[in-house]
């Protein structure tokens, strides 16, 4: 047994790669129940195809069109493709984290579920911009249960 352990460990640490992180900033839309403004942050690390990245954002009140702010920190697993393809790394995303909704003095806040995905854009060096569509199933008693997000960001790979 103990042989067997040294050996996959061994085998796991001569195959490894090494890890990749970035950081994203990005701005975008909240499109539930109306259109209004998100703006966030996400910092990742990947390990060639499978990544991690924790993700804090928030969009914006609309009192007129009854649209509650809604602040997210979800932590998501990523499959990505291993490299870019023609400047493009192409990658699915899901994870859990909690949210607080508001409206006027309405406010909930529980946990809630993400799914999306996206695009990472080469520019210049370690720069790329990050395209990322996500839907954010929310539980509770939220005012809205599903809400859908693009963006676009500012990606620095380091």
């Amino acid at each position: 047994m103990l042989r067997t352990f040294a050996a996959a460990a061994a085998l796991l640490i001569v195959a490894s790669t090494p890890a990749f992180a970035d950081g994203t900033v990005f701005i975008g839309s909240a499109t539930t129940p109306a259109n209004r403004p998100a703006k966030g942050l996400a910092l990742g690390v990947s390990l060639l195809i499978v990544g991690f990245e924790f993700e804090f954002a928030e969009a914006s009140e609309s009192l007129e069109d009854a649209a509650p702010s809604l602040r997210t920190g979800m932590g998501n697993v990523l499959v990505q493709t291993p490299f870019p393809v023609a400047g493009m790394q192409f990658y699915l995303t899901t994870g859990v984290g909690l949210y607080r909704e508001r409206l006027g003095v309405r406010q909930e806040t529980h946990a809630g579920f993400n799914t999306g995905g996206g695009a990472k854009i080469s520019l210049l060096g370690p720069f790329r911009v990050r395209l990322d569509y996500r839907v954010f199933n929310l539980r509770g008693e939220p005012l809205y249960s599903t809400v859908h997000r693009v963006y676009a960001g500012l990606n620095l790979a380091f």
